[in-house]
């Protein structure tokens, strides 16, 4: 069963008590408000479809103080399948992991037809929610705590896109975008874990490391595991990209490269493959990098080809110990070249001495 990762809420009889167009007034049981703050720090995300008038709903929820917590709302007329949708398509999330709660069964087996895939509670079961098993993720990160105000600094980012007058490459250049690689720790796992598993379309290889192996490739000091996080005048994008990369002496293997989808605009996974590539070429070694297609990831593939990856044979792949985790997975290869710096963006490698 996926995790939830958005719930949205009716308001009337559900979010609050009393109907705000008939009583004028209405009251919020503290434990739902506990309900809202719980899965906001599991890093679930909370919106609104609701058929109320906008103002006068948006008042009250200012009135309780709960404005903070919401994020894309849809308060109007229309049907509450369309309106989940919306919300659904501006996150970039799959049906399977909304989830809707409504006091009224019309409203949700409106829902439940057009939208068979979202899961549909009766507001009675509001403060169980936190308890059953799709509202509690297998862990929680500093990043998903942090999910909500990276989402909502994300929105106040393509506003200020949509508003700019000029090329995108001289939007990027107004961010004062950073990109800072590190070395993974104990206390990244979970999140460099989440990336294997949960990036698709910008993951070279598609397969999954697990803790343990993770740790184990930490510990090996053949091994680099490094993770990316970004950050701009908007705010934190928190850690977008994870890389595995096995030295030897004359070739360097990147044994994964995955990047969140929400940065692909930024060119993350392409100065990313940039920086991997000068910093071989400085120690007079090759890159290879593996890949595997799969049914999303021809963006990856794309950037792979772009940099300058080829399937071409070259001696230095004979240090490469055959330990492909599934059959179909190629080595690509470039020699040794050191990249300009990208001009979007710095590039911030403080734990490994270097920075551009």
């Amino acid at each position: 069963m996926k995790t939830v990762k958005c719930l949205v809420w009716d308001l009337d009889n559900t979010l609050w008590q009393g109907t705000v167009l008939e009583d004028g007034q209405v009251t919020l049981d503290p434990r739902v408000r506990d309900v809202i703050v719980t899965l906001d720090g599991r890093g679930i995300l909370h919106s609104i479809a609701s058929k109320n008038d906008h103002d006068l709903a948006w008042k009250w929820l200012e009135e309780l103080g709960l404005t903070e917590y919401f994020v894309l709302p849809e308060i109007g007329w229309h049907p509450k399948s369309r309106s989940i949708r919306r919300i659904a398509d501006k996150l970039n999330f799959a049906d399977a992991v909304m989830a809707f709660v409504d006091d009224q069964p019309t409203e949700r087996a409106e829902v439940a037809h057009h939208l068979p895939e979202v899961r549909c509670f009766d507001a009675t079961q509001v403060l169980d929610l936190p308890d059953l098993p799709e509202f509690t993720p297998a862990t929680v990160t500093d990043e998903s705590q942090q999910r909500r105000l990276i989402y909502q600094s994300g929105f106040d980012r393509e506003a200020a896109r949509e508003d700019f007058q000029g090329p995108d490459e001289d939007f990027l250049r107004t961010l004062d975008l950073e990109l800072v690689v590190r070395r993974a720790s104990d206390t990244d796992l979970a999140r460099v874990e989440e990336l294997t598993l949960r990036t698709s379309q910008m993951n070279a290889t598609g397969v999954h490391y697990s803790d343990e192996t993770l740790r184990d490739l930490i510990a090996d000091p053949g091994h680099d595991v490094l993770v990316a996080s970004m950050k701009d005048r908007f705010g934190s994008h928190g850690s977008i990209g994870i890389i595995l990369l096995e030295r030897h002496p004359s070739v360097w293997r990147l044994k994964l490269l995955a990047t969140s989808c929400r940065v692909v605009s930024f060119g993350a996974g392409a100065v990313l493959l940039r920086w991997l590539m000068s910093r071989a070429a400085l120690a007079n070694a090759h890159l290879a990098g593996d890949f595997r297609r799969t049914d999303r990831n021809r963006m990856m593939e794309v950037a792979y080809r772009f940099a300058g990856l080829t399937d071409q044979s070259c001696d230095c792949l004979g240090e490469l110990s055959d330990d492909r985790e599934t059959p179909d997975l190629q080595v690509l290869h470039v020699e040794p070249e050191v990249s300009e710096p990208p001009t979007t963006m710095r590039l911030i490698v403080p734990e490994l001495q270097e920075a551009t």
